[in-house]
């Protein structure tokens, strides 16, 4: 089998996006308010891994079109992981006694 048997038309990437970005919003939702950081600071690493992800894609772009979407996600994967640690660090924090603090 080739790698051309396993692609994905535009219909069906935009059907599993929708999928994932509904399914990412009822399990969040469902999350007491008072874990919202603990939990987003704990998935950095997702974080990280979408950073990859979009490096790989514009690696592998081709069109004009993949190199600008690709260099749009590497860009928004990195924001999202400084993000992540600025986010973890303001929390940890919180978490100091007022002697420890800088």
């Amino acid at each position: 089998m080739d790698a051309s048997t396993f692609s994905l038309t535009g219909f069906a990437a935009l059907y599993i996006f929708m999928l994932a970005a509904f399914t990412g919003y009822e399990v969040i939702a469902k999350v007491p308010a008072i874990l919202h950081t603990p939990l987003m600071s704990g998935s950095n690493f997702v974080h990280g891994i979408v950073l990859v992800g979009a490096m790989v894609a514009l690696g592998h772009a081709e069109t004009p079109a993949g190199y600008i979407i690709g260099f749009i996600g590497v860009l928004l994967g990195a924001g999202n992981a400084v993000g992540g640690y600025v986010v973890t660090e303001r929390m940890l924090e919180m978490f100091k006694s007022s002697g420890e603090k800088k």
